[in-house]
């Protein structure tokens, strides 16, 4: 089972009030009926959300009604349930703001979602009509609810922003997508929805993933610095070998000399581990700025005596 369909069969469980009820219906019914010859059509790949509006409309429209099991055209394995109920009264779809005189809405009426509860209920309503979300195991975070009136996406994206969501709208080829990336935001829509142990799911991996990826930047981060030691340590033991190829050794003051023999001792040594050792052995201390400053030295002697190699050669 898909994570958006264990959200949805989430968001089914729940009580609702009369004037949520309302809502909810509201907010499914207009992303999701199709009207032919007088009769309405509702569709769903979940038999349980036909279930939850089969009890619901019986209840507004006094009629036992069917679902019917149909192939599902898009491409999808699981067959579409369709409930299906004759227009013989249009007052139910005045009811919930779907129509007006037989007349389709572009927005509902403002008194259908006029409180907290009631915009909770409508959004749930067009997430279940409508709805994905990407489980937070996979790569990326996604939540989207997809469109095909303008209007009624324009208004969806500002009623979920009233709970300052960052709620995005982008234009596609059959609709419009409404969407939210951030983690966090997605985790605060299930919880405005109501989808309590889905949020709590959602929270567990995502703190996981979070924490992952953080030992991950750490493990990376030690690895370029390892490399980085091994790559200046190389450096310095190819100007050692340089100078002491060109008989310079003796060039250098004691000090420097000492620096080259504990530094081909210790070859993956760090500056801050080599300052320690030598601090160490010689209880004389010396500093990781203090080194450095000694490999300075060996580094301009070596590529003086180099050139000068170079030009013996030519």
């Amino acid at each position: 089972m898909s994570f958006t369909m264990k959200v949805k069969n989430e968001l089914l469980e729940a009580s609702l009030s009369e004037t949520e009820v309302l809502a909810s219906l509201s907010g499914f019914i207009r992303n999701n009926l199709e009207i032919k010859n007088n009769v309405a059509y509702l569709s769903s790949e979940n038999k349980n959300i036909m279930l939850f509006l089969k009890k619901q409309l019986e209840s507004k429209i006094e009629s036992s009604l069917e679902i019917a099991v149909k192939e599902n055209l898009n491409f999808s394995k699981n067959a579409l349930q369709v409930l299906s109920f004759p227009l013989t009264n249009s007052s139910f779809l005045e009811e919930i703001g779907y129509q007006k005189n037989g007349i389709y809405l572009e927005n509902p009426p403002l008194y259908l979602v006029d409180g907290n509860a009631e915009i909770r209920a409508y959004l749930k309503g067009v997430f279940l009509a409508r709805g994905s979300i990407n489980d937070p195991k996979t790569s990326r975070y996604h939540m989207e609810i997809l469109i095909e009136n303008p209007k009624e996406a324009v208004f969806v994206q500002k009623l979920i922003n009233i709970f300052d969501l960052n709620a995005k709208l982008l234009n596609r080829e059959k609709g419009y997508m409404v969407y939210i990336k951030e983690a966090e935001c997605i985790s605060d829509f299930l919880k405005l929805l109501g989808a309590v142990n889905a949020v709590l799911y959602y929270e567990d991996v995502r703190v996981y993933r979070n924490q992952k990826n953080y030992t991950n930047r750490l493990n990376n981060c030690e690895q370029a610095n390892v490399d980085k030691v091994i790559e200046t340590a190389l450096e310095q033991l190819k100007h050692i070998d340089i100078i002491k190829r060109n008989m310079g050794f003796d060039l250098l003051d004691e000090k420097t000399k000492e620096v080259i023999t504990y530094r081909e001792k210790y070859k993956e040594a760090s500056l801050k581990e080599l300052a320690e050792i030598i601090s160490l052995k010689t209880r004389k201390s010396i500093t990781k700025s203090g080194l450095s400053h000694r490999f300075r030295k060996i580094k301009e002697l070596a590529e003086k005596l180099e050139k000068n190699e170079d030009k013996g050669e030519k």
